[in-house]
């Protein structure tokens, strides 16, 4: 593996593998000081945070600062579409970063053609992360979403220096649009490389991923350095072998018949469910060890999986055939009836 490849046609030089911020929600700012000093010293430069990921801009900002601000690429994101908005987390993060400078400001997850076209239009908050990166303060803007449509959209646009898109094995709907983007120039950044944890051979899943010719940086989610050392291990070894590979498509089998994509084709549902970000909470909640996180989001959605009518057009419009009202009454059992003291 290369030491440090260049993202895109930006001037950020990025070590293959970042780390992926979201998990930092779940420890203290100690040890996220010490997974973000461990990090740095095995070459990784590229850090990835969110504006939604609570706690996690501040444990970053604490610890560049506690390390002595050490030379890094910061990525952040907001998940707001207007102008205002924009600025208004974009302020937030500068402060909370401890920074002047955010080498990558991305816009996050557009869940539609609509919403992008809010973005980018009249009043739309790219005109004014353009302005602040006009007057030095950001490197580069970036997009990242779970949409196909949205992808290809960004990445004819010519807007974007980068791009971040979920990949895995589970997930390679958007691998040739990610390749395509490469060829553009546009750096590609690889999100939930785990399949948001659901993916039990992690260790192969990478290697996967790092031999798969469509990604320039990876950021798996970190919360203990022992995941790191492994991530890192994997990253020295070469493409997967014939019986390797073996192993990912029987999980691929395995888990293909439950597995949301998020591709976004269930929708509009019909009294409004927004069935990927459903699922993707049950996720979080049962996998990734962010119940309280999860759960909190789910409660402030305005339609939860126990408003399923059991209509079936969702079922219809799925292309992985999933059987999705069966897996919105799991996701009640799990966030709705088993947890109402959380």
């Amino acid at each position: 593996m290369e030491k440090t490849i260049r993202l895109g046609e930006t001037s950020m030089e990025v070590f293959p593998l970042g780390l992926g911020g979201i998990p930092l929600q779940r420890i203290q700012q100690e040890e996220a000081t010490a997974l973000i000093k461990a990090c740095l010293d095995a070459g990784i430069n590229f850090i990835d945070t969110a504006r939604g990921y609570t706690v996690s801009e501040e444990y970053i900002g604490e610890a560049l600062k506690e390390l002595g601000n050490p030379e890094v690429i910061l990525a952040t994101k907001s998940m707001k579409r207007d102008r205002e908005g924009i600025k208004e987390e974009m302020e937030t993060s500068f402060s909370l970063l401890q920074t002047d400078f955010i080498d990558l400001y991305q816009f996050h997850n557009l869940r539609s053609l609509d919403e992008y076209e809010m973005l980018i239009g009249e009043g739309g908050g790219y005109d004014y992360a353009k302005e602040i990166m006009e007057q030095g303060k950001i490197g580069a803007l970036g997009l990242t979403t779970h949409r196909l449509d949205v992808l290809e959209r960004a990445l004819e646009s010519d807007l974007f220096a980068t791009l971040q898109f979920p990949f895995n094995y589970m997930e390679r709907h958007g691998e040739e649009l990610l390749k395509r983007a490469r060829e553009k120039g546009i750096g590609v950044i690889i999100m939930k490389p785990f399949a948001g944890g659901a993916l039990k051979h992690k260790d192969l899943a990478l290697r996967f991923l790092l031999h798969s010719g469509a990604c320039d940086v990876i950021i798996p989610g970190m919360d203990s350095i022992s995941q790191l050392h492994m991530n890192l291990e994997e990253a020295k070894k070469g493409p997967l072998s014939a019986e390797e590979f073996k192993l990912l498509e029987e999980e691929a089998e395995e888990l293909g018949e439950h597995f949301c994509r998020r591709c976004g084709y269930c929708l509009p549902c019909a009294v409004g469910i927004d069935i990927p970000s459903v699922f993707l909470m049950e996720g979080y909640y049962s996998r990734y060890n962010l119940q309280e996180w999860a759960k909190e989001r789910y409660d402030a959605f305005s339609k939860k999986a126990s408003d399923c009518i059991q209509c079936g057009l969702c079922e219809s419009r799925c292309p992985y055939e999933l059987p999705i009202i069966n897996m919105l009454q799991h996701v009640t059992s799990v966030l709705e009836e088993e947890n109402t003291n959380i």
